[in-house]
């Protein structure tokens, strides 16, 4: 059990330092309150070897996007001609 425990607290680093990362990029506060959230609950999963700091990280991410903390999801700019673009009907050439 104490490996798992190990494995999703090492994913919960791996995924406070990209965060910490889109952080540096984009300097958006959420993104840090949630990446340090996630690091500090899995460092301390790893130190006392529990499971419940990851559980608690978790929530507290959870309630950090309730509370509107999240970064806005902006959507992808259609930058061609809209749907079909890159298939044209070439019979009318001919």
């Amino acid at each position: 059990m104490i490996y798992v425990i190990y494995l999703f607290a090492g994913l919960f680093i791996i995924l406070s330092a990209t965060m910490l990362y889109v952080f540096y990029r984009t300097s958006h506060f959420g993104i840090f309150l949630m990446g340090t959230t996630y690091g500090a609950s899995g460092l301390i999963a790893i130190l006392i070897g529990q499971w419940w700091p990851l559980a608690a990280g978790f929530a507290l991410v959870w309630i950090l996007k309730l509370m509107g903390l999240e970064p806005p999801v902006e959507p992808a700019r259609d930058e061609g001609g809209g749907k079909g673009a890159e298939w044209q009907d070439d019979s009318r050439s001919r």
